[in-house]
C-alpha cells in the first residue's frame, strides 16, 4: 500500500492534488473549512477529517494547499501537537520570507518541511506538463520523492525553503512582463484598428522565439559574468531604446520600463562597457551577484 497522506485545503488545487494521490492508491484523508467541498473526493475514496489535526494524524505526508500563508500559519498553528515526525509539504503560493518562517515553525514543532509551488492547472496535475518546484528539507524530499513525482515533473531547488517561492515569482514576473511587452507591441502597431494583426503575430512569435532560444546562453553569461556583443552592443542598443521610448510615449503607451532600461544602458556605457552585449545590464540591476572569479 502507498503511504497515507493528509491534505489540508480543498480549493481547486488542493482537490486536484488529493484526486491524483487517490488515483495512485494512497489512503488520503482530507480536511477543509467547508466540509461540503470534500463530497466528491469522499465518493472517490477519501476520508473526511473533522479537524485539521485529525487529517495530520492520519497522514505520514501532509500536503497543504490553502488560500495564503496567513491561513497556512493559522491552520498549522492549530495542529502543532500532531505534526512531530511528519513531513509537511506546503504548496500554497506565497513570498519566500513567509516560507522560511513556516519552515522555522515546522523545525521547532518537530516536523520536516518542504515548501513548493505548482506551475500547472489542477487538470494538469499527475502528468508531465505539470511542473512542481520544491525547496527545504533535502532528507524529506529524498524520502518522499517517488510520491511527489506522482504529481508531475518535480525539481528540488535546495535547502533554502524560500527558494521555490522565489522561482515561482520570478517565472510569473517573466510571463507578466513578456505579455505586457507583447500587448504594448500590438498597441503600437495599431491594436484593434489594425487589420493585419495576424501577420504581426507571426513576426512577434519569431522575435519572442529568439529570447526563448537564447535563455540558456543568457543564463550562462550571467553566471560567468561575461557579456559578449550578441546581435548588438550596448552603444548600438542605446539609440534604439531612446527612439522606442519616444514612440511609445507619443502613442500614449506605457514606456517606464523602456526609459529605465535606457538609463541603465547609458550608465553601463558611461562605466566603459559600451562594447558589451545587452546581458551586461544585469550588473546595474539590484540583483546580488557573486564576486567575480578570474575572467
Amino acid at each position: 500500500m502507498e503511504i497515507p497522506i493528509g491534505v489540508l485545503g480543498l480549493g481547486a488545487m488542493g482537490t486536484g492534488l488529493a484526486r491524483v494521490l487517490l488515483g495512485r492508491a494512497h489512503p488520503v484523508t482530507v480536511w477543509n473549512r467547508t466540509p461540503g467541498k470534500a463530497r466528491e473526493l469522499v465518493a472517490e475514496g477519501a476520508i473526511l477529517a473533522d479537524t485539521p489535526a485529525d487529517a495530520v494524524a492520519a497522514g505520514e505526508l501532509i500536503v497543504v494547499s490553502l488560500t495564503d500563508y496567513d491561513a497556512v500559519e493559522e491552520v498549522l498553528g492549530a495542529v502543532a501537537d500532531a505534526v512531530p515526525g511528519k513531513v509537511v509539504v506546503n504548496l500554497t503560493t506565497g513570498a519566500p520570507d513567509r516560507a522560511r518562517r513556516v519552515a522555522d515553525w515546522a523545525r521547532r514543532a518537530g516536523a520536516d518541511y518542504l515548501d513548493g509551488v505548482v506551475h500547472a492547472g489542477p487538470d494538469q496535475l499527475g502528468g508531465p506538463e505539470a511542473t512542481l518546484f520544491y525547496s527545504g528539507s533535502e532528507p524529506a524530499f529524498s524520502a518522499h520523492r517517488r510520491t511527489l513525482e506522482q504529481l508531475g515533473t518535480t525539481h528540488h531547488l535546495g535547502p533554502d525553503a524560500g527558494l521555490a517561492g522565489r522561482y515561482d515569482l520570478a517565472l510569473l514576473g517573466l510571463w507578466y512582463e513578456a505579455e505586457l511587452a507583447y500587448l504594448n507591441a500590438l498597441a503600437l502597431v495599431g491594436g484593434a484598428g489594425n487589420p493585419a494583426l495576424d501577420a504581426f503575430a507571426t513576426f512577434a512569435g519569431r522575435q519572442l522565439g529568439h529570447v526563448a532560444r537564447a535563455a540558456a546562453e543568457t543564463a550562462r553569461q550571467v553566471g560567468e559574468r561575461r557579456y559578449p556583443r550578441g546581435p548588438a552592443t550596448l552603444a548600438e542598443h542605446a539609440p534604439v531604446l531612446e527612439q522606442l521610448s519616444r514612440l511609445r510615449s507619443a502613442a500614449g503607451l506605457h514606456h517606464t520600463q523602456l526609459v529605465h532600461l535606457h538609463e541603465v544602458v547609458r550608465r553601463r556605457i558611461d562605466r566603459g562597457h559600451g562594447a558589451e552585449g545587452l546581458t551586461g545590464v544585469i550588473e546595474e540591476l539590484t540583483v546580488p551577484i557573486r564576486p567575480a572569479s578570474a575572467r
